[in-house]
């Protein structure tokens, strides 16, 4: 017989095994082979799993973030737009659309100087 996991599978034919059974033994329906349920008696099951096996949603949402913000990073353009820090003269700038669709894009700024960030809604 086989286990992988809290499943028990027949050795000659593969077939999965009842072990719901209070029987002295446990019979394959398919091929008639049989195991002694006291071999299983301290049979001790072990599961691992990677941090990244059960993805959560706010994982999910996170890694969205960075993404866009790298993306963002990337594809900025340059605007006459003083920087109200530092007093630059230019600064990037990338739109998002943040609230409904009759309402104007949320305009987010960045200082290439100082690293200052600010938002307006249009």
């Amino acid at each position: 017989m086989s286990i992988v996991g809290g499943l028990i599978f027949c050795q000659d034919c593969g077939n999965l095994l009842d072990s719901s059974s209070s029987d002295a033994f446990i019979v394959c329906n398919q091929c008639g082979a049989s195991l002694s349920t006291s071999a299983l008696s301290n049979l001790q099951v072990q599961t691992h799993s990677s941090p990244t096996a059960f993805p959560s949603a706010l994982r999910q949402k996170q890694s969205l973030v960075q993404g866009l913000q790298t993306q963002e990073q990337e594809e900025a353009a340059v605007i006459e737009e003083k920087c109200p820090n530092c007093g630059n003269e230019e600064m990037t700038f990338h739109t998002l659309q943040l609230r409904s669709a009759d309402e104007g894009a949320t305009v987010f700024y960045n200082c290439p100087r100082c690293a200052y960030k600010f938002s307006t809604n249009n």
